[in-house]
């Protein structure tokens, strides 16, 4: 007989997966000229920075439920203020990228992230290049480059726009390690959004002024305080299933959860969206895509094994798996976009949810495999 433990488990993972596939249609419904026509993607991603740092600041400050961190000048200088900017473009450019391509090819062009995220790594020197990864990336390229040949309504744009906030939010994930657990920072879902929503809206502003505010000063752009609202709701419920997830879970656990959720996404798409059609070349290439993101979590499970249970004993080799499990729980630092991403370190290409919903905390970089969360696009 199942246990309530678990029976509990699973209703969060299945939360989980209803909310961050839920944000993402949700964000392309908002931002679509199609639907809802709100095709300003950086005053949604404000709006939601803008919410999700309130909460937490009556959270933290007025009813006091978690304690902010100890706080410098120096480490807010030198840690928050670069994770949120690179932060604040990959929501940005992740949303813009729901106005010109379809939100199942978005999910295929996320399987690019441990790519993105080991290069960037590399280039940082917090990884070696080895020619077993190295293959691994070439067979993910390989996949999405198959999938994007076979994609209908390709549109060069949108693809730009996506792979940019794709390579934007693996820096952050690398800068959140490099920084971050260099200071010995932990953050949880609460303090993450305290610290970095806020500056992420300061760092949104600029475009925003440049870019979508004269627009709206000239367009009949309609405004519905219940969509806003409920659409920010549900990104900042999101954020906070991850955070159960998280603590009943292990980063494999939520990497299977994570794809799972990714192909029900695509298949929801299809059926919501009904211009987002995909082909059998499209599911060729994002299977070939997963089946080298799978090998690259493999390899990276088994060297973390490798490296921290030399010769020990059964009981402690359980023990230290589960540890290691459990440890990557240990930094949560918010991360992406209208699943860009809110919804979102790096469980797997999906990121739990970096992709999602803007102010999802979903990036915890995980030492087992430094790949996306959401976004999500958050």
């Amino acid at each position: 007989m199942i246990s309530k433990s678990l029976l509990l488990t699973y209703l969060y993972l299945l939360i989980y997966i209803l909310l961050s596939s839920g944000v993402i249609l949700y964000n392309k419904w908002v931002l679509s000229p199609k639907y809802f026509n709100f095709p300003l993607p950086i005053t949604l991603t404000m709006i939601h920075m803008g919410f999700s740092g309130a909460v937490a600041f009556f959270l933290v400050r007025v009813f006091k439920i978690v304690s902010p961190v100890k706080m410098t000048f120096e480490i807010y200088a030198t840690c928050v203020i670069p994770i949120s900017a690179f932060f604040a473009s990959s929501l940005w450019f992740g949303n813009t990228a729901y106005l010109h391509i379809s939100v199942a090819f978005i999910q295929m062009l996320k399987a690019l992230m441990p790519v993105a995220t080991f290069l960037m790594a590399v280039l940082c020197g917090t990884d070696k290049l080895r020619c077993d990864v190295f293959l691994n990336m070439v067979l993910v390229s390989v996949g999405v480059v198959i999938s994007s040949y076979g994609e209908i309504h390709f549109n060069i744009v949108g693809t730009v726009y996506q792979v940019t906030g794709i390579f934007a939010e693996a820096l952050r994930l690398v800068l959140t390690q490099v920084l971050l657990q260099k200071k010995g920072l932990t953050l949880n879902p609460i303090t993450s959004l305290y610290y970095i929503a806020p500056c992420s809206f300061v760092f949104l502003f600029v475009p925003w002024y440049l870019l979508e505010k004269p627009e709206m000063e000239v367009s009949q752009i309609q405004f519905n305080f219940l969509i806003f609202f409920s659409n920010a709701l549900c990104a900042l419920a999101l954020n906070f299933s991850i955070f159960l997830v998280i603590g009943r879970t292990g980063a494999v656990t939520i990497r299977v959860a994570g794809v799972l959720k990714d192909w029900i996404l695509i298949a929801l798409s299809t059926i919501i969206f009904p211009e987002s059609t995909i082909t059998g070349l499209n599911i060729v290439g994002y299977a070939i895509a997963l089946c080298g993101v799978v090998m690259y979590n493999c390899i990276k499970v088994r060297d973390v094994r490798a490296s921290q249970v030399p010769a020990d004993g059964l009981p402690e080799r359980i023990s230290k798996d589960w540890k290691l499990e459990k440890k990557s729980s240990d930094l949560f630092v918010p991360n992406s976009n209208g699943e860009n991403n809110g919804g979102n370190g790096s469980f797997s290409h999906s990121n739990i949810d970096e992709e999602a919903a803007p102010l999802i905390a979903s990036s915890r970089l995980s030492h087992i495999g430094r790949t996306q969360v959401s976004s999500h696009t958050v």
